[in-house]
């Protein structure tokens, strides 16, 4: 290690010999130009070797990797320290890599994705966020990059830079700096906080596109601003959109962009490698700044009226870079994952080989497996659960993908992923708490996921192995896209390993096919609405055009009220975004041909959809008639409330004052069901964590994982890994039904949320950006009460959430509470219906009535019992009624079908052996070589019909027996023929067959000596034995 590696200098003369004697040159340029190009080979060596001989220098004598000066940890806090302290900006959380509350996205793939509220216009101005308008924020974001528009899952492993989790490091101005602050800033981190060599740093900016930014023009400001920071024009490089032109989604917030590329070589001009296909790995993106001036809707760009900066570095990318790496997989983000990969495996070091040098696919194994377990641990921390469809579907697949490699190349043991959750806890669980408070359940997710995918992984091989062959046999070679999608949805078979088993036997799959089938299914799960809708989404044009006009966002104080009809001044008429004819923006008026309308007030009694609430419906109406509206829909934009619906009556203006009425009768159905979904939240805990458990809700226990009211039922989702027991939920059902029965007062106050948070025993939803200040709903405690004594360990008895919905003043309103249904919605969550007043009275009802429907079956006995039975059964799923008494009803059914089955055992028993005196005197009496038909009657039973046809042939080894045994509903047709009798031609099959068809047919079956038969009907069953007489006369 100490020996130098090589001479750095080389005589020139001794390489132009080498290149060719000078006189076999055209000319004395032309040996200029080739000593020219032959001095830059060596100057490229020479900065390879250099790279090598500073790696080589960080090892220890050992062979034991050295601490890193710059480890992740420190990468990431200079990164946030240098904009927090030095210029300014407002540190903001990682929101969760799962968007519970945006559509349009799988997974959070970008930093600036939390914060599209501020860019669209959208933002509500009670929530936190609202107050870094105007200024600027820096973080480290979780993103994910697998499905949708980003994906990277399948190029994970191949190469040692793609991941589909990432790190982050971003910094944003929301209306404050603009570009050349933007561009200074980002030079100042990277060439003096972390020092790196600006001569090795290249830039990049828009140059124009009309294909893909038509009407957008080259980014000149931009290439100025880089030239005035010192940068040579030949390092400062113009691309097409595809490059430098950024866009979160198919819509939503984009503009151009400049990015800042790293050479990791150096000494050298690199221009021509960035941005090159394949890509180089020497010469990679680490900094992307994008001025984000547009807003891309379906009919194309829109300018934003507030220019604003949304920037990203990978933190995987620039920590390898820190810690002089070409790979991001041998730095301290990823070697503690290697470790107890090995640990856990057993498997061979990792080495760090890609593509046909990996030849056993070792290295590529340990990138899947280390990558995807991040993203799992995330994720799953984060909220989202793997399942069939969506997100929860690119996750199993994940999953499956890792599982697959790790135990097909690394000798992984079935179980081992699980395992590998604490290692990701330890490396990252200081900067994301929320892994660590989640780590158990992560683990059990995973291995619950796991063990289902060992079942079905070998049904899959096969299934492979079949339709590989069909292809082969047809003369094809290549596995079809749909195919391969049907292996990889259906069965959990990634593309990855339906790749790999059709190499190993000479075939290729259809990637295009596959894709397109990809594509499908992502359309499916993004939300996209189907042709003819017409769009009434708000974002920033719509926001902002209102602001311009000076529209006051809605007063909604009336929204908590009940029975008023309040008057309220049209300010705005919204006829949609312009994708359809039919949509022309705001309007002055509109009429019923404008077909779908909005209509934004100043003020209203309609509640807007939220909170897991339904919007209310009702009518708009003038003072006079002649004007009328049917609302249908609610929605709320930023504080503007949006009034969705059609005029049925004449033409509405701006200006027109419009009487409001909501269906409060609908409401006050709806009203009592959200406020048992708070009691039932409350009730849940008490019995499966016995009252707030700090300890066990950090890992997920009964957290909120959504919820859907409206004036039929109430929905909730929450966290558990098992179904709730039918004694748990009589619990919970009762604790809900004591409250009602205290009649317990509903409360509502608003409060600051620092200090609403300091209640004991709150319950709050994880994700949900709560306002500042918060509404607080408590059920039993007043307001008085919690701040005299917020912390107070009581009212741990008591529902107390945030929340924004109308509720009931008071329990008793709810008359009667019923769990209707409890199931599981994907690994870890379970969901609970449930119903009040009428509904659950008529659960009650339905119960009660089949409860005495079971009293009177259980007076009966004998055949009349046996006969009962099967008619309530079938009747069972004609009742409405609650999951706990359903539970016990059939509890008691199950003890009577018990019953039944023991007398009709008893009755088996007792005609089997009278049966078998029969057939014992029928041996003797019939004589020899006869072919004897009888009716002995014993049921349809094998077992009895096989020992009367050994005590007859033991008794009577030269005669045939045929015998017809009726049953409840048919009857059994059961033959032993003689061997004489077979050697005569009589066979007992045929037999049975013609006996069978003569009853009007059924099943037969069995060979010459030995045969059954059975038939569904009695009707036929004396003809049945007057043809097996005459089959044998």
């Amino acid at each position: 290690v100490a020996a130098p590696l090589r001479d750095r200098q080389a005589p020139l003369e001794l390489l132009v010999t080498a290149a060719g004697a000078p006189d076999a040159m055209a000319s004395l340029a032309a040996l200029q130009s080739r000593v020219a190009s032959l001095e830059a080979l060596v100057e490229e060596r020479d900065a390879r070797i250099a790279a090598l001989e500073q790696a080589v220098q960080t090892l220890t004598v050992g062979g034991a990797e050295a601490e890193p000066e710059w480890s992740a940890k420190k990468v990431r806090e200079a990164f946030i320290e240098f904009f927090v302290e030095q210029h300014g900006h407002t540190f903001w959380k990682s929101s969760p890599c799962v968007p519970h509350d945006d559509p349009t996205l799988l997974f959070c793939n970008a930093g600036m994705n939390q914060f599209k509220p501020l860019f669209l216009g959208t933002c509500e101005p009670t929530l936190p966020m609202y107050k870094l308008k105007g200024g600027r924020a820096v973080n480290s974001q979780k993103c994910i990059r697998a499905g949708g528009k980003h994906n990277d899952l399948d190029d994970v492993g191949k190469d040692v830079y793609h991941h589909t989790y990432f790190e982050m490091l971003g910094n944003w101005s929301f209306g404050d700096y603009f570009k050349e602050e933007a561009c200074k800033m980002a030079w100042e981190c990277l060439t003096v906080k972390y020092g790196l060599d600006p001569e090795r740093l290249y830039v990049t900016y828009f140059g124009g596109d009309e294909v893909k930014a038509p009407g957008v023009p080259s980014d000149e400001e931009c290439k100025q601003i880089w030239l005035s920071l010192g940068l040579p024009e030949s390092r400062i490089l113009p691309f097409d959109a595809g490059d430098n032109f950024w866009e979160m989604g198919d819509v939503g917030p984009c503009g151009p962009c400049t990015e800042i590329h790293y050479d990791r070589i150096g000494g050298r001009d690199a221009a021509h490698l960035v941005n090159i296909e394949p890509g180089d790995p020497d010469v990679i993106e680490i900094w992307n700044n994008v001025f984000m001036q547009f807003n891309r809707s379906p009919t194309g760009l829109v300018p934003l009226d507030e220019p604003s900066i949304d920037t990203g570095m990978g933190f995987e990318r620039l920590t390898s870079i820190m810690q002089n790496k070409r790979s991001n997989y041998d730095t301290d983000v990823f070697t503690p994952l290697f470790a107890a990969i090995q640990e856990v495996t057993g498997a061979e070091p990792y080495t760090g080989l890609v593509g046909e040098e990996d030849t056993t696919t070792k290295d590529m194994a340990y990138r899947v497996v280390a990558d995807h377990i991040r993203t799992l641990t995330y994720s799953i921390s984060d909220g989202a659960r793997p399942d069939n469809n969506g997100r929860g579907y690119v996750l199993r697949r994940i999953l499956r993908r890792a599982v697959y490699f790790g135990s097909q190349f690394l000798g992984a043991k079935p179980g081992f992923f699980n395992k590998l959750v604490p290692s990701v806890v330890a490396t990252y669980g200081d900067f994301f708490e929320e892994i660590k408070a989640n780590e158990q359940v992560v683990i059990n997710v995973l291995k619950e996921e796991e063990a289902q995918f060992n079942k079905t992984i070998d049904k899959g091989l096969k299934v492979f192995k079949k339709k590989a062959a069909e292809l082969k046999k047809a003369g094809s070679t290549v596995v079809p896209g749909a195919d391969c999608f049907f292996l990889s949805g259906s069965l959990g078979f990634p593309l990855d390993l339906t790749e790999i088993m059709a190499e190993q036997i000479g075939m290729t799959v259809d990637k295009e096919g596959y894709e397109a089938e990809l594509k499908k299914e992502a359309d499916k799960n993004t939300g996209k609405g189907g042709e003819g809708q017409k769009d009434m989404l708000f974002q920033s044009k719509e926001t902002v055009w209102l602001g311009n006009e000076n529209i006051a966002v809605t007063n909604q104080a009336g929204k908590y009220t009940t029975g008023a009809q309040p008057e309220a001044t049209v300010l705005a008429i919204f006829t949609g975004r312009g994708a359809l004819p039919s949509e022309k923006g705001f309007q002055p008026s509109a009429t019923g041909e404008d077909e779908v309308v909005g209509f934004i007030l100043d003020s209203t009694p309609f509640y807007p959809e939220a909170g897991g609430q339904v919007p209310d419906v009702g009518t708009l109406t003038s003072a006079d008639g002649s004007k009328a509206v049917s609302v249908s829909d609610v929605q709320v934009y930023a504080g503007y409330v949006l009034h969705i619906g059609t005029i049925n009556d004449g033409s509405v203006a701006v200006g027109d004052v419009l009487t409001c009425a909501v269906d409060y009768d609908r409401r006050e159905k709806i009203a009592p069901n959200h406020t048992m979904t708070h009691v039932l939240n409350y009730a849940l805990r008490k019995v499966l964590l016995g009252g707030p458990n700090d300890d066990e809700e950090k890992k997920g226990k009964i957290s909120q994982k959504g919820s859907h009211v409206d004036e039929n039922r109430l929905r909730f989702d929450f966290g558990w890994d098992k179904p709730v027991s039918t004694e748990q939920m009589a619990e919970v059902e009762r604790l809900v039904n004591e409250q009602i029965s205290s009649n317990l007062q509903v409360y509502d106050y608003q409060a600051p949320l620092a200090e609403a948070m300091e209640i004991y025993g709150l319950r709050a939803v994880f994700g949900e950006n709560y306002p500042d200040p918060v509404r607080v709903v408590s059920v039993g405690i007043s307001e008085e009460q919690l701040k005299a004594n917020p912390k107070s360990e009581d009212w741990a008895n008591y529902s107390v959430e945030f929340c924004g919905g109308t509720h009931v003043q008071a329990l008793g309103v709810g008359e009667v509470f019923v769990i209707t249904e409890e199931t599981g919605t994907a690994a870890g969550v379970r969901r609970i219906s449930g119903v009040t007043r009428e509904k659950a009275r008529e659960c009650n009802a339905d119960a009660d009535k089949f409860a005495t429907r079971l009293d009177g079956l259980e007076a009966l006995e004998g055949p009349a019992l046996a006969a009962e039975l099967k008619v309530v059964k079938n009747e069972l799923n004609s009742y409405t009624m609650g999951a706990v008494r359903k539970a016990e009803l059939v509890a008691r059914l199950d003890v009577t079908a018990a019953k039944v089955l023991a007398w009709q055992k008893e009755q088996t028993k007792a005609k089997a052996g009278a049966a078998s005196a029969t057939v014992k005197e029928l041996a003797k009496s019939c004589g020899d070589a006869a072919k004897v038909v009888a009716r002995i009657d014993f049921g349809v039973d094998g077992k009895t019909s096989s020992k009367l046809m050994k005590d007859f042939g033991k008794a009577n080894k030269t005669s045939s027996l045929l015998i017809i045994s009726a049953g409840d509903e048919g009857f059994g047709i059961y033959c032993n023929a003689a061997k004489a009798h077979m050697e005569g031609g009589l066979d007992a099959l045929q037999w049975v067959q013609a006996t069978v068809e003569a009853a009007g047919g059924g099943k037969s079956g069995g060979r010459p000596n030995n045969a059954n038969g059975q038939v569904a009907s009695l009707a036929g069953i004396d003809a049945a034995e007057a043809a097996a007489k005459a089959f044998v006369a």
